[in-house]
C-alpha cells in the first residue's frame, strides 16, 4: 500500500511541478528558441525516439544542441568533449542543461517522471527483449530528467555503472517513496550549477572520437546482454 500511495503522491508532484514550471519559463523558452534560430539552421526542437517503462517507445524532446542529423555524423550518440557537432548556442544549453527543459512536456505527458532512470534511445542497448535482467530492471519505472545515476557521476559512469544506480534508485524507492525524489532533485540542482560530467570519457584516450564511440557503443550492448550469471552488481546498496 505505501508504495502504491507513493507511486500517486510522485505523479501528482510531477504534474503540479512541471505544469507550474511549464508556465513560468515561457519567457526563458522564447529566448531560447530565437537564440537557436539565429545561431544556426534547422528546427528549434530535436526529437529522439527513446525508451521509458516496459521498454516503451515514445518521442523525447530537447532544445536543439547540435547540427541537424548530427546522430549520424562523426561519434553518434556519443559526446565528447569539443565534440564539433555541438552549435555555439547548444553549448550553453547543454553546460547549463537548458536543452533538457522540454522534457517537462514529457512529464506532464506521462511519458516521463521528473526523476527516474534516464531513457536510452531506442536502439542504444541493442535488442530490449532480449537484455539481461540487471538492464531489464531499469525499465520498471517510467524514465526520467535526471535520477540517481546523473548526482553520481552524470557522464563520468560507464553505462553499467548507471544501470547499478538506476536499480539502486528503484529499490529506493520502494523503501523510502518520494522523499528519494525529493533528495535527488535538490542533489540534481547542485550538480547543474557546479556544470560537473557534462562529456563524456573515453575508455582509451589514444582513440580518435570516432573509434572510441563506436567500440563504447560496442561494449554497452555486449555487457547488456550478458549471461545473468555472469552479471554482478558493482555498486553495494547502500541503506
Amino acid at each position: 500500500m505505501w508504495y502504491f500511495i507513493n507511486k500517486f503522491l510522485k505523479r501528482l508532484f510531477d504534474i503540479i511541478i512541471c505544469s507550474v514550471t511549464l508556465v513560468i519559463l515561457i519567457p526563458v523558452w522564447i529566448i531560447i528558441a530565437i537564440a537557436i534560430k539565429c545561431d544556426s539552421k534547422g528546427p528549434v526542437f530535436f526529437t529522439q525516439e527513446r525508451r521509458t517503462k516496459n521498454g516503451r517507445l515514445f518521442k523525447m524532446y530537447k532544445f536543439r544542441s547540435m547540427a541537424v542529423n548530427a546522430e549520424s555524423m562523426g561519434t553518434g550518440l556519443f559526446n565528447y568533449k569539443n565534440d564539433p557537432r555541438v552549435t555555439k548556442v547548444g553549448r550553453f544549453l547543454r553546460n547549463s542543461s537548458l536543452d533538457e527543459l522540454p522534457q517537462l512536456l514529457n512529464v506532464v505527458k506521462g511519458d516521463l517522471s521528473l526523476v527516474g532512470p534516464r531513457p536510452c534511445v531506442s536502439y542504444e542497448l541493442g535488442d530490449f527483449d532480449t537484455l539481461n535482467k540487471k538492464y531489464k530492471k531499469r525499465f520498471e519505472v517510467r524514465g526520467g530528467i535526471t535520477g540517481l545515476a546523473q548526482i553520481k557521476g552524470r557522464n563520468e559512469n560507464s553505462w553499467d555503472e548507471k544501470v547499478t544506480y538506476d536499480n539502486i534508485y528503484i529499490d529506493k524507492f520502494k523503501k523510502h517513496g518520494i522523499f528519494v525524489d525529493l533528495s535527488i532533485l535538490i542533489g540534481t540542482i547542485a550538480k547543474v550549477f557546479k556544470k560537473q560530467d557534462i562529456y563524456e570519457k573515453k575508455s582509451d584516450v589514444s582513440m580518435n572520437d570516432e573509434d572510441a564511440a563506436r567500440s563504447a557503443e560496442e561494449e554497452i550492448i555486449r555487457i547488456a546482454h550478458l549471461p545473468d550469471e555472469e552479471v554482478s552488481e558493482k555498486i553495494k546498496v547502500t541503506s
